[in-house]
């Protein structure tokens, strides 16, 4: 499995992203939020929740990004992976808050672009992290035993 096919490209203006005030107020939270495991920890299960409910083929991408992600955090979290610098992890859990926060530019109450933005974020907040998130995944399968044989 190449992790890099599984990364879309994708093109979106991180300046305005960035000028948000719910983004900001997203990022703040996910620097506190990066010193205290537990709550690091629950908030990474949320997402991968929220992923496995991603189902339907157009949003398969984004689940399998989201879910990557959040095996990110959770590891971050347990003290097991340190590969990341601290502004990327802030970004990665500031993608994380964004989406499971039902509050933010466009509330996830409005059927139909409620994920728009939270679609954008984590689209770019994967585009920015491309290179970390392909790290980690080689990490990750690296951590998993060899089967073993029949």
């Amino acid at each position: 499995m190449n992790i890099e096919a599984e990364l879309p490209t994708y093109r979106i203006n991180p300046l305005r992203v960035k000028k948000s005030a719910t983004y900001r107020a997203a990022m703040a939270r996910a620097a506190g939020l990066l010193k205290k495991p537990k709550k690091l920890s629950r908030l990474a299960d949320e997402a991968m929740q929220r992923a496995k409910k991603l189902n339907p083929a157009p949003l398969r991408d984004l689940a399998a990004n989201l879910a990557l992600m959040a095996r990110l955090v959770k590891a971050y979290a347990r003290g097991d992976y340190r590969g990341l610098s601290w502004s990327s992890m802030v970004l990665a859990v500031t993608a994380i808050i964004y989406f499971v926060v039902p509050f933010d530019l466009i509330p996830d109450f409005i059927y139909g672009l409620g994920f728009l933005d939270d679609a954008t974020i984590l689209a770019w907040t994967v585009a920015t992290l491309r290179d970390e998130l392909v790290d980690f995944a080689g990490w990750e399968r690296r951590q998993q035993p060899d089967p073993q044989p029949a």
